[in-house]
């Protein structure tokens, strides 16, 4: 059987780990690279979208779990902890869950998306709500974890961005070079400083020429790293990025700053009205994901990007992950009487039937 291994094994060489390390993997990886047919004509760009929803919990946090349970349960751990808005949480309980050790996970109560909350349940972590914002659970967990012998799997875990730096790796072996951009939503900021470690890995053996420019969004509610400053209490309907205080906030801007990038903010409403777009490309991601696209929706033509230029916009989680976001486009259900004839006239009113 010609099976995907997994990205521990597909990348063995570019990683940390030996032959004694316990690969601990739900076959994670190996994500599509999607072509856009709207957005990317639009813009006069190459656009594509790097889909990490389609992990097995549904998030690029995958990526980095299979490592950070690799090689907690490989040192020995009987449990992990994680701070967490919701993917790390999901991504955790269902690593640990499926290598036989324990899992506690701290989130912010009431402020995690009910998709993810669900994932975390089932796989049967210990799920602590705490009165606070994530920066403040995330406080929490360092504590314990400097005090007690209790994994830390959050990205502050070197290994969750070794597994995380893969899909650079992907992108490049897909499109067969460095895209011209990466745009990434950024939250913790681990995730845009692993991307960059991807490319400049790949190029420094000779897989790629090039690197791109590096380009982050984060929601204006929650935009730290643009500000220049703290955000005691961030608001964004795209709750993955709800973070004040980002653990790889330097990393993120060496990443932009060598790479000639930027990072900047869009508005919920600019997320909302790309997350729509995606649905009409055939994809359902959740709000933070669509960030990526927000930004670059905004910013192509301000920047003066050429036409024609490859853009790879990543896509982190599913939108199943957060269904609260399409209750805010109820309004778009239509009510209909149960009739042959209502349904009939209310399709033809449309133009649908002609």
């Amino acid at each position: 059987m010609n099976q995907w291994p997994g990205l521990i094994e597909a990348y063995r060489d570019f990683l940390p780990v030996t032959t004694e390390t316990p690969v601990c993997t739900l076959f994670e990886g190996n994500t599509p690279l999607i072509p856009s047919k709207i957005i990317g004509p639009a813009l006069g760009i190459d656009l594509y979208f790097k889909y990490e929803g389609l992990n097995p919990t549904g998030s690029f946090k995958d990526r980095g779990m299979t490592m950070a349970i690799s090689m907690a349960k490989g040192e020995g751990a009987r449990s992990v902890i994680c701070a967490s808005t919701g993917n790390t949480s999901a991504s955790a309980a269902a690593y640990a869950a499926s290598n036989g050790l324990k899992c506690v996970v701290v989130i912010p109560k009431g402020r995690i998306a009910a998709g993810k909350l669900a994932q975390a349940i089932a796989e049967q972590a210990l799920v602590l709500a705490v009165d606070g914002n994530f920066d403040e659970a995330l406080e929490i967990v360092r504590y314990l974890t400097d005090k007690y012998p209790i994994k830390l799997v959050n990205s502050i875990n070197p290994y969750r961005l070794e597994g995380q730096k893969t899909a650079a790796f992907e992108i490049v072996d897909q499109l067969g070079e460095a895209p011209d951009i990466l745009a990434i939503p950024v939250g913790n900021a681990g995730n845009i400083s692993a991307y960059w470690m991807g490319f400049c890995e790949y190029l420094e053996k000779g897989r790629s020429t090039k690197r791109p420019s590096m380009w982050g969004f984060q929601a204006a509610g929650s935009a730290p790293i643009v500000l220049g400053h703290k955000v005691d209490n961030p608001e964004t309907i795209a709750s993955a990025i709800r973070i004040g205080n980002p653990v790889r906030w330097r990393q993120a801007e060496d990443a932009v700053s060598e790479s000639n990038g930027l990072i900047e903010m869009v508005t919920d409403d600019e997320i909302l009205k790309s997350y729509e777009d995606l649905a009409g490309e055939g994809i359902f991601a959740e709000p933070a994901s669509a960030a990526s696209v927000a930004g670059v929706s905004k910013f192509v033509h301000q920047r003066g990007v050429k036409n024609g230029a490859k853009v790879v916009c990543v896509l982190t989680g599913h939108g199943l992950k957060d269904p609260d976001a399409v209750g805010l486009m109820a309004n778009k259900v239509q009510p209909v009487k149960a009739t042959n004839e209502a349904v009939e006239e209310l399709l033809d009113a449309g133009g649908i039937l002609a």
